[in-house]
């Protein structure tokens, strides 16, 4: 079910106006029931992975925190992280490396024939099994006791809103919440219908509308001139932002409306006026599940300087890999590990002056960081959209080919740039911009009364307005 279509908000409002009737435990278990209706719903096959990965991790957690044999403990935590691992390594990365090793077979004069494994991606794989592996690591460090309710942690592993494409909850932060007496208030339910429409919006009238014009760019078409492949780029890192901030805006919505606190996952990324300020702000889930998981258990920082680099372009490597089985994606990991790298060496930001003109110097400095950063960042996505490594290269050549639209080159249809650009007008000026500044994540909700009914008015007719495409969310994929 997608959050952008009737089915699924039929489903919502029948799960909630059940769950407000029942007590904490009954609750519990009306959305365990709720999270494994809405994910067989996509394959119910895939019911029994995602059932598996919890009773072997809750049964391992509990041995593990009962266990004084330091062996033993490492023994039972290299078993939740072979199982987890293999598991998606299996669905998601084993045609990647039967690939990769056929063709080097064959570079290397081998006569070899690649295997085909009619393999399908289990949707969500990816952030339910860093989620359940988040939670037997923290056990094994002893900064988490294991839950007893098996059916408690079985909710944490599916819960549905987040279930698919995130926010990666920690046990620490979510057990809590499945386990306390919980009460809807009025407040939760007006900020979390803000965050239901702001999602909404961000997917129906931003994303899907960029959606055409940004295969358009990278449908592998020759005859496009550089300015509008350079729009296509553009558009598209304001779609995947879109779409995904969209979706857990959504999540985190309709989370507040059952009683829960969902991570923020994305706090105006674009805003950013260094590398490490953007990872900070884009998929925070993830970027700390990195650090905290794999950053810092590879030794971090406290090894050198050159080990720390190292730790971190490795971080980054694997965190593209994460994305998908591509050297498409683990060339774009590879790009932000070099940019975070050398942001470390020699571009760490400096504290403005604190009277009025160092102010304003810094304000008009942010600007140009903001606007030099999005451009590298946009060159990272050139390699995360296209389809293959041969692709993006043939898309960066055009791009900086300088194509003028004449002999046969045409531009994206200025019927469809227009509304576009508009779309992305709106997303700044009335949801990020405010959001910066007030550090609401609610921001139309806030403030004057005419502010507020303006924006939110906007808000809806642009949703209204705006041709429902009933696209697929983009991490779906991953």
């Amino acid at each position: 079910m997608l959050f952008n279509t009737f089915q699924f908000w039929l489903f919502f409002s029948a799960t909630l106006a059940l769950y407000l009737t029942l007590r904490r435990e009954w609750q519990n278990r009306l959305l365990l029931v709720a999270s494994y209706v809405f994910y067989g719903f996509w394959d119910p096959r895939f019911l029994a992975l995602i059932a598996f990965s919890t009773v072997v991790d809750y049964f391992l957690a509990r041995k593990m925190s009962a266990e004084e044999s330091a062996g033993k403990r490492k023994l039972y935590l290299w078993v939740s992280v072979g199982v987890n691992l293999g598991v998606l390594g299996i669905f998601k990365y084993l045609n990647f490396f039967l690939a990769s090793t056929t063709q080097a077979l064959t570079s290397l004069g081998f006569e070899a024939s690649q295997p085909t494994l009619s393999i399908i991606l289990p949707v969500g794989i990816s952030f339910y099994t860093f989620q359940t592996l988040s939670y037997t690591i923290d056990v094994y460090r002893r900064r988490l006791e294991p839950v007893e309710g098996f059916f408690d942690f079985a909710l944490f592993v599916s819960f549905f809103p987040q279930l698919v494409a995130g926010p990666i909850e920690r046990a620490r932060d979510f057990l809590p919440q499945l386990q306390q007496p919980r009460e809807v208030t009025a407040q939760d339910w007006g900020e979390g219908l803000t965050l239901i429409l702001i999602g909404l919006f961000k997917k129906v009238a931003v994303a899907d509308q960029l959606a055409p014009l940004v295969d358009q760019a990278f449908g592998g078409s020759a005859e496009l001139t550089s300015l509008s492949l350079l729009l296509g780029v553009y558009f598209f890192a304001f779609q995947i932002y879109a779409d995904f901030s969209g979706y857990t805006d959504i999540a985190r919505g309709v989370a507040r409306m059952f009683g829960f606190r969902l991570t923020l996952n994305f706090s105006q990324p674009y805003f950013a006026t260094s590398i490490t300020e953007f990872w900070r702000r884009w998929h925070i889930s993830l970027s700390s599940w990195l650090r905290d998981y794999l950053y810092i258990s590879l030794g971090g920082n406290r090894r050198g300087k050159g080990r720390t680099y190292l730790n971190l372009f490795a971080t980054m490597l694997l965190g593209g890999l994460w994305h998908g089985a591509g050297f498409t994606f683990v060339i774009w990991g590879g790009l932000h590990g070099l940019y975070l790298t050398v942001h470390k060496l020699i571009l760490k930001d400096r504290p403005g002056a604190p009277d009025e003109v160092g102010r304003v110097r810094s304000a008009v400095a942010a600007v140009i960081k903001s606007v030099a950063l999005f451009q590298f960042v946009c060159l990272a996505w050139i390699f995360f959209r296209a389809q293959s490594l041969s692709d993006a290269l043939s898309y960066l050549s055009r791009l900086l080919g300088v194509q003028l639209e004449r002999d046969g080159f045409r531009s994206l249809s200025a019927g469809e740039v227009r509304p576009a650009i508009w779309s992305v007008l709106t997303l700044l000026l009335l949801v990020d911009l405010p959001q910066r500044l007030s550090g609401r994540e609610t921001a139309p909700n806030h403030g004057p009364r005419a502010w507020r009914i303006a924006s939110l008015a906007v808000l809806v007719l642009w949703l209204i307005h705006a041709e429902p495409g009933g696209r697929d969310f983009i991490y779906f994929q991953f």
